[in-house]
């Protein structure tokens, strides 16, 4: 024989009756052996529950009572139903009256809605012309007189249910979850108690396997409802099923694996509503070790004692179990430092309460000597149980938590050391369980980027993502989701990304928005993992930096703002970074694509002594005095000619008047620990005095004034050399501050800076153990799509990390 099991998911109108009759149905006309337990249809055992409350407040019930009625009869005769309905009607006006109810009460009215799906199913069952026999447990199973969570009496029951199913030619639809005491009161099995009395059914009569059919495909390794990456497990141990019911898993529960583990009996979970799936099959062979599942504990809330008096004070731990046993107070989870200072425990949220006085009442003296300073209950709490996590390699998903400004309120394993369990802020449930499952099961790491900026470089950033996301998505399973798009004026958002038509829908969908709408969207979803790009030029928007951070951003940056306003912000961004444990990578801030910031902060981090750097740090200065050192070529018309390519910005002064140069180099400067600020540097202007309070319209028309005076220059050089203008960082960079220069020089055209060419950039880096001979980092030191790349890389570089 097997059993099978219907919740109340599956028992709901409509589709669910539907695949139940035809499940059964199937299985009597193939001859199988079958009895089938049934749960309250729908919703109905909390309906009776509210019902109950109306009646005991003196609140009108009337209406839902007639809808609970209408719902459980659905299209029967309600005729069939008259006993049940009247008695029902008798108990609630029976606790209006009284203004009260017991729990005997209680367990006599939420009986019905087991009574009730048993006998709706079993009409529908002979209405198709299967024999099938209402079965009501309260004659079976007997138990104690422990109303709410009655126990079994074995003895006694397996010798009725044994004696009952002797005649086997009929579909026997049982009602689960309830029983009666010897006296014949009812009784309700508690929680999870209609899977138990399935349990009970197949120990007895030693059936050949218990199938349970929910709403789901299995055991999942999450809640497919809060992870959309959760995989379905096809194989389970008892051992291992018992530990994922100890931890709140919903479809499972210890004390219905126990009879099962009795017998031998496998368990497997399946779907109603897809039937041909095998679900999870639960046995006793041992399956290979490792993490297995998240479980999640809700409805729980978290007790704390403090008390500078109890250091040192032994039986306190004692003191607690007591009144928690005196009240039948489960504890699920207990955690406390090496003394007892501070102790917490999870219970469930409807007996926080009981806890709480009981505990203040037993410490009551030690409030007085001021032992204890305090006991406080906090509800907003969630346990996740990670099952068959090895302490080995928790700092795995324990980090990546952090990382994503996730921090257990406290954590505790089990002695053998498989199994963790966090009790976290609820708000932070969706997130963390994301989190900690992409990080244990290897699915697709989900990057949620926020991106600030789409002009020429952001624009081609967000391209950039879009065409290569699938193929990194192949090879290094991480998927980049652009989740928001932002200008100064609009941001476009998207909880699962933009796709290529972002400029369109930016233009017709885009809304207001402050940095406060983008972190509070990120919130409202759930995303994790989270990175901002700026792609700005805004010396404002570099001030939303803390708050992104705050909220659990990593920053990604082509904007050299931030990295060269005050040296006191450039501190306290540094300490706001450490503080949250967040990154912030800007590679793409001097050398465009080029790994210029790397090189020198893994020299400087390791303890090299960088005596100089120097080079020509702007691409389009390159430009122009590369072609204007070895062409003979007016300066004006190279001028143009970098301005019809694009080179500079549109009023090229912005580039020739070396204040982009100079940022560059005070970026460097800061990466070796000095304290140097943007108006200490020396800078050559290349704009003569007289050009440069015009417009820019006058400006471009008098290009032409350029040109005596940096022909006199280039004549005067010495044979074979060239003009370069450079950045020059000097002096004793072990002190606070450098020298800090930017000049145009002539150098040797056979040096690595009169090599130059196009509008490459180069870098020398002098170092102590290196001598006279620098590193040198040469390439492309301009360009959207160089410095667009650059940016995608310091992404990547954020979402590889372990």
């Amino acid at each position: 024989m097997k059993i099978l099991k219907f919740g109340g998911k599956s028992l709901a109108n409509g589709k669910g009756l539907n695949q139940v009759t035809d499940i059964i149905a199937k299985r009597y006309f193939d001859n199988e052996s079958i009895a089938v337990v049934v749960s309250a249809r729908g919703n109905a055992t909390n309906e009776l529950l509210e019902i109950l409350d109306l009646a005991q407040s003196g609140k009108p019930y009337e209406r839902q009572f007639e809808e609970f009625v209408k719902y459980q009869t659905n299209n029967l005769e309600e005729s069939l139903f008259n006993q049940e309905y009247a008695t029902l009607a008798k108990l609630f006006e029976g606790v209006k009256l009284l203004g009260d109810y017991s729990e005997k009460i209680k367990d006599q009215i939420i009986a019905f809605g087991e009574v009730l799906s048993a006998k709706y199913i079993t009409q529908t069952l002979n209405s198709k012309g299967l024999k099938a026999k209402y079965v009501d447990t309260r004659e079976l199973i007997k138990t104690d007189a422990n109303f709410g969570n009655a126990q079994p009496i074995d003895s006694i029951s397996k010798k009725n249910v044994l004696k009952f199913f002797e005649n086997k030619d009929e579909i026997h639809v049982v009602t689960g979850f309830i029983a009666s005491t010897v006296n014949g009161e009812t009784t309700t099995l508690g929680r999870n108690g209609s899977n138990y009395t399935a349990s009970l059914l197949a120990n007895y009569l030693d059936a050949e396997e218990f199938q349970n059919f929910t709403h789901v495909d299995g055991i999942y390794t999450a809640n497919p409802e809060l992870v959309s990456d959760a995989k379905k497990i096809e194989k389970l141990s008892f051992n291992e099923a018992n530990e994922l019911a100890n931890f709140g898993t919903n479809i499972l529960h210890a004390k219905t694996i126990i009879p099962l583990v009795e017998k031998n009996i496998p368990l497997r979970i399946l779907n109603t509503f897809n039937p041909e799936s095998a679900g999870t099959l639960i046995t006793s062979e041992q399956t290979d070790e490792g993490i297995k599942s998240l479980s999640v504990l809700n409805n729980v809330s978290l007790l704390n004692l403090e008390g500078r008096g109890l250091l040192g004070k032994t039986g306190v731990d004692a003191r607690i179990f007591r009144v928690m046993a005196d009240n039948n107070i489960s504890v699920s989870i207990i955690s406390q430092g090496s003394s007892e200072r501070g102790i917490g425990i999870v219970v469930n949220t409807d007996r926080a309460s009981e806890a709480l006085i009981g505990l203040e009442k037993e410490f009551e003296n030690d409030f007085y000597t001021r032992d204890v300073n305090k006991i406080t209950v906090d509800d907003n709490i969630s346990v996740i149980s990670i099952i068959g996590q090895d302490l080995s390699t928790f700092h795995k998903p324990y980090t990546a938590l952090i990382r994503n400004k996730v921090v257990p309120i406290l954590f505790n394993n089990t002695t053998t050391g498989r199994n963790i369990s966090l009790v976290i802020k609820k708000q932070d449930l969706n997130r963390a369980l994301n989190v900690i499952h992409g990080e244990i099961f290897g699915v697709t790491k989900k990057i949620n980027i926020a991106v600030f900026g789409h002009g020429v470089v952001g624009g081609t950033l967000i391209n950039q993502i879009l065409i290569s996301a699938k193929k990194i998505e192949e090879r290094k399973d991480i998927k980049l989701n652009v989740f928001a798009i932002a200008n100064s004026k609009k941001v476009l958002l998207k909880k699962d990304g933009n796709n290529e038509n972002w400029r369109e829908e930016i233009s017709e969908k885009g809304i207001k928005y402050t940095i406060t709408d983008v972190v509070n969207f990120a919130k409202e979803n759930h995303l994790e993992n989270l990175i901002a790009i700026d792609n700005t030029a805004s010396k404002e928007f570099a001030q939303n930096y803390f708050e992104l951070i705050e909220n659990s951003f990593d920053l990604v940056s082509s904007n050299k703002v931030a990295n060269t306003l005050s040296y006191d912000f450039y501190k306290k961004l540094r300490n706001t970074l450490d503080k949250n444990q967040k990154t912030y990578l800007y590679e793409t801030n001097v050398g465009a694509g080029l790994p210029l910031i790397d090189t020198i902060k893994l020299l400087h981090l390791s303890g090299e002594n960088i005596t100089k750097i120097k080079g020509v740090f702007s691409g389009s200065l390159s430009f122009l005095f590369n072609h204007f050192s070895n062409e003979d070529k007016k300066f004006s018309e190279v001028l143009k000619e970098a301005i019809s390519n694009g080179f500079t910005e549109p009023d090229p002064r912005e580039d020739l008047c070396g204040n982009d140069v100079a940022r560059k180099l005070l970026i460097l400067a800061r990466e070796l620990d000095l304290q140097n600020e943007f108006d200490e540097i020396s800078i050559e202007n290349l704009i003569p005095e007289s050009l440069r309070s015009l417009s820019t319209s006058e400006f471009l028309i008098n290009l032409h004034e350029l040109d005596d005076h940096y022909n006199k220059i280039k004549i005067s050089q010495r044979q074979g050399n060239v003009l370069r203008y450079i950045g020059e960082l000097s002096g004793d960079l072990q002190q606070d501050r450098g020298n800090l220069e930017v000049k145009l020089v002539s150098v040797p055209e056979s040096s690595a800076l009169g090599q130059l060419r196009g509008s490459d950039s180069i870098f020398e880096i002098y170092t102590e153990s290196y001598g006279e001979r620098p590193i040198v980092i040469q390439g492309a030191g301009a360009g959207a799509s160089v410095t667009a790349r650059g940016v995608f890389g310091d992404i990547l570089r954020i979402a590889d990390r372990g």
